[in-house]
């Protein structure tokens, strides 16, 4: 049976059951979360950006932490809602643009046609700079309308994507730059007996950071790194990986010596160790050290970068984060291009509440960042999203993102 074309409206099948205007089974290939009229077109009505500003505590760290995120909500003219959140500098210039400039460009689109909304939304307000803020908030963007297209579908965003894999290698980034050897050793300690067995920690952060953020390291912080990193591996043993992440913050001379020195520790990548994610340096740099080079998770949103990380050689795996790439219809384009170089991506740069949908749906995908600081504020302020389980993480089988932002959170933390 078609269904019912007498109300203008899109409505829920269980609404049309209830009215009898539809017979007792949905059409083959409708969701039954979402039904359309024949003639019916969904539509685009509100598209709101805020900046929250979340507590948030961190293992052995008394004060408690505020990071400030963008949080999106598009709502369909009949309702429906997807959401996104990250975090990013200029979180109030991020906030503008997509209140100011992207809602009125793409209210009244179909939300479905993701990529006539991007080509609006790039060739009216970014034809000549489509990185930085323009990038992140596009990001959030399009990651908001990938989910509402999986609650439409009534399917997750994950086989949206490809359905590769519905279960994925999990790693926990701990590591951060204020703990001292002794509580970096503590909390890794404390992850390794909850069952995790893949760790990441930061180095080249500098014993001077610059307003509470990544200071430039010194030659006398190298011995530091490698301190804490033989610290770690002494106290979880040689089963579990470890990876180093040097958050672009080091020179090319300070990754060379820093890596030929972690030699001994076995270490499964170095990320992101060039100033910039320089592609040619980061080659060079490839040549010399003794393990995996990974690259792209940090502030890197165009796919132009990405082909020079590629064309360089400069990485043994590609990181292309949905929160800055372009959401996810940048991610699968920068998979695609990893994959016809025959390489394999992995995850950086935090959020795998959107990232692990890209991994499970592409068929070169790897492995999900738990990074605390994001692990923690979606556990805290979402509902939904899975954990990591003994380094395994399964993917929801909820249609959309899986991750519902908690009833209040707007109302009671987002700040002017």
């Amino acid at each position: 049976m078609k269904p019912s074309t007498n109300s203008g409206n899109i409505k829920s099948w269980e609404e049309r059951l209830l009215n009898h205007d539809v017979g007792t089974d949905p059409p083959p290939m409708c969701s039954r979360s979402i039904l359309l009229c024949e003639g019916e077109t969904m539509k685009i009505g509100k598209v709101t950006c805020c900046v929250l500003q979340l507590p948030l505590s961190y293992p052995l760290i008394k004060e408690t932490s505020y990071p400030r995120l963008n949080f999106v909500e598009i709502e369909t003219d009949d309702g429906l809602k997807g959401h996104a959140m990250t975090e990013y500098p200029m979180a109030f210039g991020i906030k503008d643009f997509i209140n100011r400039e992207v809602s009125p460009t793409i209210s009244g689109m179909d939300p479905t046609r993701i990529e006539e909304i991007r080509s609006a939304i790039y060739l009216k307000l970014s034809r000549k700079t489509p990185t930085g803020a323009f990038g992140c908030g596009v990001s959030l963007v399009d990651i908001a309308l990938w989910d509402i297209y999986g609650k439409v579908t009534g399917q997750p965003v994950w086989k949206l994507l490809g359905g590769a894999r519905n279960r994925l290698p999990a790693y926990i980034t701990f590591g951060l730059g204020q703990y001292t050897q002794e509580e970096l050793v503590e909390v890794a300690k404390m992850l390794v007996a909850s069952g995790q067995d893949k760790l990441k920690m930061v180095v080249a952060t500098g014993s001077n950071p610059v307003h509470g953020v990544f200071g430039q390291p010194t030659d006398d912080d190298i011995l530091r790194d490698v301190e804490r990193v033989r610290a770690v591996r002494e106290a979880i043993g040689d089963k579990v990986e470890l990876m180093i992440d040097g958050n672009q913050n080091a020179t090319l001379s300070y990754a060379s010596r820093l890596a030929k020195l972690l030699e001994p520790f076995n270490l499964t990548w170095f990320e992101d160790p060039i100033l910039l994610g320089d592609p040619r340096l980061m080659a060079r740099l490839r040549q010399e050290a003794p393990m995996p080079i990974a690259g792209g998770s940090s502030g890197t949103s165009d796919l132009l970068r990405f082909r020079e990380y590629l064309l360089n050689e400069a990485v043994d795996y590609l990181q292309p984060n949905v929160n800055h790439i372009g959401g996810f219809t940048g991610a699968l384009k920068a998979a695609a291009v990893a994959q016809a170089f025959n390489i394999q991506i992995q995850m950086g740069g935090a959020w795998h509440y959107t990232n692990m949908h890209l991994h499970g749906g592409v068929p070169n995908g790897g492995r999900v960042e738990f990074h605390w600081r994001s692990w923690k504020l979606v556990e805290t302020y979402f509902d939904g999203s899975p954990l990591p389980v003994n380094g395994w993480v399964t993917l929801p089988e909820t249609s959309g993102l899986g991750s519902t932002p908690k009833s209040g959170i707007v109302r009671e933390y987002a700040i002017d």
